[in-house]
């Protein structure tokens, strides 16, 4: 996958992935509790994050060394000697910790009731080393999530076509999405539907990365889902065929007076190529300005949304990272832009790469925004990879806005307040011109 750095809102809020699975991304729910997803009508087109991606900033780094590196480094002061404080590699490998994970070992072999899996202890313990932390951003991925991850990052997984999520305090998942003309669609899954169970599993019994898992699968095999749907006295119960699912991201269509409207469902590694496609089309039926739309867009990969902004801004910083040690990554555009007027959409769920992207426009008094103050996720992990195929995700920075505003539980408040409100008949397919969000935006670009 290389270096790339992934933004999404994973830990106060709820987990959302691509059915594909892994962290980068996270689907949104209606998020029974937590954050409110607003009522709305779907306009067919997926926000939020795939199965199989995580709303979450990371960087993917080549070598588990570089981690650690300063890590050891002694403080001296005047002529005193220097001192080595103990670094956390230090403290897990004393000869005490080690006797007393032998230990437990011990009595799990001596009294546990049942048959002993020793792989999925060992695979527990490193998990629970990172969990440690106390930190929701940080994980420890298996090899199998490891791989799901980067399936999710490049936007084409084997699985059903939807996009799901899950409250981090009742882990209830939720499918937030249906991408149109998938298996899931076809077989009549829903957008706002919770997963009650996969196959005989419970769909609040594990983490949204490790289910996923479970959706998907080798093409032309099949998944059971039971489901409850609002509406419905019973369960709703659904067979659903995998096959490969190459998630579209970008979706446009022309407005009125010659407004593109342009929606971003998630900054996946295919997203800029996606999307720059869509501006070329408008632009060939004489589109004179744009609507971007990032509502209900958990995040993805950095490099995407950085490449999207260089379409727009002039030479400069889009985002800059600051770490621990006060190092500063400054992520930059060239001089080559476009110059067209710009509104762009946000609410609560326009998380992380989607709070870049309109920090930047924002900062750079590109473009107006309009909605409500985004989710507020400021901050950014990297992921290792190891030798085993496994992975760790530690939080490793901080970004900033191109004016240097820290966002992390903030969020970005739009130019122009406004809530969602669907203006035309319910249950009809979704029209922009009955979503007043997109009608105040027209009126600006007038």
């Amino acid at each position: 996958m290389g270096n790339q750095e992934n933004f999404g809102p994973q830990g106060k809020g709820p987990r959302n992935y691509q059915e594909s699975g892994h962290p980068q991304q996270e689907w949104p729910d209606s998020w029974p509790q937590g954050q409110n997803m607003q009522e709305k009508q779907k306009s067919g087109f997926g926000k939020g994050a795939a199965v199989g991606s995580l709303v979450t900033l990371f960087v993917v780094t080549a070598v588990l060394g570089g981690l650690w590196l300063g890590a050891r480094a002694g403080r001296t002061g005047g002529s005193e000697p220097a001192v080595q404080e103990e670094t956390t590699q230090d403290a897990v490998s004393r000869s005490n910790v080690e006797k007393k994970v032998g230990e437990i070992a011990g009595l799990i072999d001596q009294y546990y009731y049942d048959e002993i899996d020793e792989n999925a202890l060992v695979e527990g313990m490193y998990a629970g080393m990172v969990e440690g932390l106390g930190d929701p951003y940080s994980a420890y991925y298996t090899a199998e999530d490891y791989k799901s991850l980067t399936e999710s990052t490049s936007g084409v997984y084997y699985g059903i076509g939807a996009v799901l999520t899950q409250n981090i305090n009742t882990k209830v998942v939720t499918i937030l999405h249906v991408y149109p003309g998938t298996p899931a669609e076809e077989a009549g899954v829903k957008d706002g539907d919770m997963i009650v169970k996969v196959g005989e599993i419970a769909g609040d019994s594990m983490e949204l990365s490790e289910l996923v898992t479970h959706i998907k699968g080798e093409e032309g095999t099949t998944v059971h889902l039971e489901l409850l749907r609002e509406g419905e006295e019973n369960h709703v119960e659904l067979d659903v065929v995998r096959r490969q699912i190459e998630v579209p991201t970008v979706q446009h269509q022309m407005l009125q007076g010659n407004v593109g409207f342009v929606q971003v469902s998630e900054f996946s590694e295919s997203t800029p190529e996606q999307f720059e496609a869509a501006l070329q089309e408008l632009q060939g039926q004489g589109m004179k300005s744009v609507i971007v739309d990032l509502r209900d867009n958990p995040g993805g990969v950095l490099q995407s949304v950085c490449k999207m902004l260089d379409l727009f801004l002039p030479e400069g910083v889009l985002v800059y990272t600051e770490d621990k040690y006060g190092n500063r990554t400054d992520f930059k555009s060239d001089k080559t832009c476009m110059e067209i007027p710009m509104a762009v959409l946000i609410n609560g769920n326009s998380a992380s790469a989607s709070e870049i992207f309109a920090g930047a426009i924002k900062d750079y008094k590109y473009g107006t925004l309009v909605g409500t103050t985004s989710f507020g996720k400021g901050i950014v992990q990297t992921i290792v990879p190891m030798d085993d195929g496994s992975a760790v995700k530690v939080t490793m920075a901080k970004y900033f806005t191109p004016n240097g505003n820290y966002i992390h539980d903030v969020g970005i408040s739009p130019d122009i307040e406004l809530e969602y409100e669907y203006q035309g008949e319910q249950g009809e397919e979704y029209d922009p011109m009955h979503d007043n969000q997109v009608l105040k935006a027209l009126e600006i670009l007038k």
